[in-house]
C-alpha cells in the first residue's frame, strides 16, 4: 500500500504535512509519497527520525493556493502537488491521495482526472458528524449544491458502504435530513428522495430534523450539497461557541475555577470527541479513487488521522463495493430518477 499526500495543500504546509507524514510513517507503517517543493520538503523531514525507505519525495514547481479558481488551476497547474497527486493515484502508482488544499481543486481534480465511477451520477463529499452515540456521517457536506433523487439514493447506497467498511458500523442506520420525520414532509427533492431509499437495499429509517443528528439517530446523513454544508458549519459553530461559554464561566471566579478543576478531564474527552483533528479528514466518494479531503487548516495529528482514514478506506476495498452495488442497481436508478 502506497499513500500519496499533496505536500503544499493546506494552510500550515509543508511543516504540518510532514509532520503527520512521519507520524503515519512510525505509526502504521505505511509507504508514502510526497508531493511538493523538494528542497523545502527535504529539509523539514531532516528534523524527524523515520525510516526512510518509507518515504518518496517528487518534486513539483507549482501550488494551488486557496484564492485559484478549482477548475482552472486544475487544468493550468498540471505540475502543482495537487494535481501530481492525483495523477499518481490515475496511474496505479500511489493507492489514495490525501490533501489539506483547496477543496474546490481536489474536488475537480477528482472528478476530471479519476473521473466518476460508472454509474454514479455526481460524487459527493462525506464528512464525519461526531454525535452522542458515537460518530455519524453526513453527505453531500459541499461538492453538490443542486441535487436530482438519484443523487441521495446514490449518497445514501455510498455512505452506507463507507459506514460499514470503514467505522465498522453493522447494517448502518441511512436518513434524510428534513423539516419533519413523517413521509409527505419537505420539499419536493426530498419526497422523491425518500421514495427512492425507501425502496433501495439500505437501511432507510426515514427522515431526521436537524436538531436529532447531535443525539445519533441515524448513521448516515444524506441531504444535498447546500443543506448539508450549512449542516456542517452550524454544528461546527454551536461546539466552539459552547466551549467558549463554558472557558467564559469557569474563570468567572474561584468557586468556578474549583468546579473546573473537578471536571476538567471529562470536559477534555468531550472536546477530544469533536475535534476535527481526531477525524483527519472527508472522503470523495463516487469518483475512481481514493481520495481524502483533510481540514484545510490540519496541524500534524489531522493529516496522521486523514491517512489513517485513507488506509481503512483501501483496507475496507470501499471502492470496489461501491462499484459492484452501483453497477448492480443502475438500471433501477435510472428509471426511477
Amino acid at each position: 500500500m502506497k499513500i500519496v499526500v499533496d505536500g503544499m495543500g493546506g494552510d500550515n504546509a509543508p511543516h504540518s504535512t510532514v509532520e503527520g507524514v512521519v507520524s503515519a510513517i512510525n505509526e502504521f507503517g505505511v509507504d508514502i509519497i510526497i508531493t511538493g517543493d523538494k528542497a523545502l520538503l527535504s529539509e523539514a523531514f531532516n528534523k524527524y527520525s523515520f525510516d526512510k525507505s518509507k518515504l518518496e519525495i517528487i518534486n513539483t514547481t507549482e501550488v494551488i493556493e486557496n484564492e485559484d479558481k478549482p477548475v482552472k488551476a486544475i487544468r493550468s497547474k498540471k505540475d502543482s502537488s495537487m494535481v501530481v497527486g492525483i495523477n499518481l493515484v490515475k496511474q496505479a502508482k500511489a493507492d489514495a491521495i490525501v490533501s489539506a488544499g483547496n477543496t474546490g481543486a481536489l474536488l475537480a481534480g477528482g472528478l476530471f482526472i479519476l473521473g466518476r465511477i460508472e454509474g454514479v451520477d455526481r460524487p459527493a463529499l462525506c464528512s464525519y458528524m461526531p454525535t452522542k452515540n458515537g460518530m455519524s456521517i453526513l453527505l453531500d457536506a459541499g461538492a453538490n449544491s443542486d441535487c436530482k433523487p438519484r443523487n441521495l439514493l446514490e449518497f445514501g447506497i455510498m455512505g452506507s458502504i463507507y459506514a460499514n467498511k470503514v467505522l465498522e458500523i453493522d447494517n448502518p442506520k441511512v436518513a434524510i435530513v428534513n423539516v419533519g420525520i413523517e413521509e409527505g414532509k419537505g420539499n419536493e427533492l426530498s419526497k422523491k428522495s425518500y421514495e427512492l431509499l425507501k425502496n433501495s437495499n439500505v437501511n432507510f429509517i426515514g427522515n431526521v430534523e436537524a436538531r436529532d443528528i447531535p443525539f445519533g439517530y441515524t448513521d448516515v446523513i444524506v441531504c444535498d450539497g447546500f443543506t448539508g454544508n450549512v449542516v456542517l458549519k452550524l454544528t461546527e459553530g454551536v461546539a466552539m461557541s459552547i466551549f467558549s461559554m463554558l472557558k467564559e464561566t469557569f474563570n468567572m471566579n474561584l468557586k468556578t475555577k474549583l468546579g473546573a478543576a473537578l471536571v476538567k478531564d471529562h470536559l477534555r474527552k468531550m472536546k477530544d470527541m469533536l475535534d476535527y483533528t481526531e477525524y483527519g479528514g472527508a472522503p470523495l466518494l463516487g469518483v475512481n479513487g481514493p481520495v481524502i479531503k483533510a481540514h484545510g487548516s490540519s496541524n500534524g495529528k489531522a493529516i496522521k488521522n486523514a491517512i489513517k482514514q485513507a488506509i481503512r478506506f483501501i483496507n475496507g476495498n470501499v471502492l470496489d463495493e461501491i462499484k459492484l452495488t452501483i453497477n448492480s442497481m443502475e438500471d433501477d436508478i435510472i428509471e426511477n430518477s
